[in-house]
């Protein structure tokens, strides 16, 4: 012991540390702000510092590369000593950083904590939560099973729809035209290093506010806030009901933290690991990725919504619902704190609550959007099969059987995953068709190995008659030239 203290002193006289820590550990905080109802930031933080140990353990053995990061997360799970186990508390754990992060901003809200002087804690506690969401679907992305696959597509379809930066943002997200080793090294990036990094500054500058500011003082129906006097008010109650943080506050902050972490561990021993499922294939079309719990109801409302109304709520959505947390302290910084005497606060955070719990319910159920039901249902319009010869005929069959209605609509019906193909001749030449059947491009899988030649052939004969009543189907003019050139060629020889 005596040695010990001598190595803290020595340390001590040269970091000058014992003062600010006691500083810290004995700020004054309110006898009632020491209640249950305030154990939930420390929580977040105690479950965040799990993540990066947890985190930083699985980054020694996964690799992030299309070829490797299944078989990486298959040696974490079947080879490398507990490896199942630590990828069990990491996955729980990021699942009850959100919850916590969700129930502390609930929390805050109902108790006015947002009010001034706090405002720029709040606007830090809106950005640690859309934060904690990108390190929850990061992660997700990271297995890279068939779940993982489809729901980056989803992701990136989203943000494809975005005006003038939609190529640009899918390219940026992707790291290029399609998901490849590319796509995992950057959402290796942000899973690792740079939203960590941002996290760790963030709670940094969230924890020195509190200490600055105070803990919230509880919220006393009757207790209005003002600028002009909250300051002094606050002052006055710390010298009249004030008590030390350490030990009075700390304990309770403590057995939370302790009972999270014993309900995350024991969740990862009887639960175990997520995934991952089936190995990522982009050619198995007729699949239902299911995303993790916390993003289920945005799988619902994108699957139950008409179509028409899917762009504007993925687009105006989010930007309202961002706009109104970050307004949310300038509009309403001063007045009443208390939930009792705020029905409007309670109204909206059971409204929202109810429907998010509506959704992420409907999401166990709800089919993909669109509906993949192409194959099951009507065979090809016959007018597509008018005056077609006998290999355009088989090409239809091919497209029937191959099941491509179930990504493209032909004659109305169909999937809405790739474009409809009625005047798809309009569009593209005869090479470019082939090309675009065997090599794929944009979200579209290459089928180079799932057609024979005389498939090829056939389907590329039938698409290339689908074009609009009227208009020749495109062509190669480069192609025209050549052949004109060479039958010059041909007739001066003779």
């Amino acid at each position: 012991m005596r040695m010990i203290s001598n190595i803290g002193k020595w340390l001590d006289r040269r970091l000058q540390l014992e003062a600010p820590i006691r500083d810290i550990a004995e700020h004054a905080i309110p006898r009632r702000s020491a209640s249950w109802w305030y154990v939930f930031g420390s929580g977040a933080l105690t479950v965040f510092i799990l993540q990066i140990v947890t985190g930083t353990l699985l980054a020694f053995v996964y690799v992030p590369s299309a070829g490797e990061a299944w078989n990486s997360l298959q040696a974490l799970n079947h080879q490398v000593t507990l490896g199942w186990f630590i990828r069990a508390v990491h996955g729980w754990g990021s699942n009850f950083m959100v919850a916590i992060v969700l129930i502390h901003m609930v929390q805050v809200f109902l108790f006015g904590a947002f009010k001034f002087p706090r405002e720029l804690t709040w606007l830090i506690g809106v950005c640690l939560l859309l934060m904690t969401l990108g390190m929850a679907f990061s992660g997700q992305v990271l297995r890279f099973d068939q779940d993982a696959y489809w729901g980056l597509g989803i992701g990136a379809s989203i943000a494809s729809r975005t005006p003038l930066l939609g190529p640009y943002l899918v390219k940026l997200i992707l790291g290029g035209p399609i998901i490849a080793g590319a796509t995992l090294s950057r959402f290796f990036a942000l899973h690792v290093f740079i939203i960590p990094g941002l996290l760790i500054a963030s709670v940094s500058l969230h924890l020195f506010l509190v200490l600055k500011l105070g803990i919230n003082d509880w919220p006393m129906p009757g207790r209005i806030v003002t600028k002009a006097t909250y300051a002094k008010q606050y002052e006055d109650l710390l010298k009249v009901d004030g008590a030390p943080f350490f030990p009075y506050g700390i304990w309770k902050d403590m057995l939370f933290s302790s009972f999270i972490l014993f309900a995350i561990l024991a969740c990862a021993l009887f639960f175990g690991a997520f995934g991952p499922s089936g190995q990522p294939d982009p050619t198995i079309i007729q699949t239902v990725p299911k995303p993790d719990f916390f993003f289920r109801w945005i799988y619902a409302l994108l699957a139950l919504l008409p179509p028409s109304l899917e762009t504007p709520a993925l687009l105006l959505g989010p930007v309202v619902v961002i706009a109104v947390l970050v307004l949310l302290p300038f509009l309403a910084g001063e007045g009443e704190k208390s939930w009792r005497r705020r029905p409007m606060a309670v109204l909206s955070v059971i409204l929202t609550a109810l429907t998010l719990g509506m959704f992420t319910h409907l999401g166990q159920y709800s089919p993909w959007s669109p509906i993949m039901n192409a194959w099951s249902a009507q065979p090809t319009p016959e007018m597509f099969l008018h005056n077609r010869t006998a290999l355009e005929r088989k090409g239809a069959a091919v497209f029937q059987e191959k099941q491509c209605r179930n990504c493209h609509a032909l004659g109305g019906s169909g999937g809405l995953r790739g474009p409809a193909l009625d005047t798809v001749a309009s569009r593209l030449t005869q090479d470019e068709l082939i090309r675009q059947v065997l090599q794929g491009g944009g979200n579209m899988p290459a089928y180079r190995d799932n057609l024979t030649p005389p498939e090829t052939t056939a389907l590329v004969s039938f698409l290339a008659t689908l074009h609009r009543p009227g208009q020749p189907p495109a062509y190669d003019a480069s192609r025209s030239v050549v052949e004109t050139s060479n039958s010059d060629a041909a007739g001066g020889h003779r």
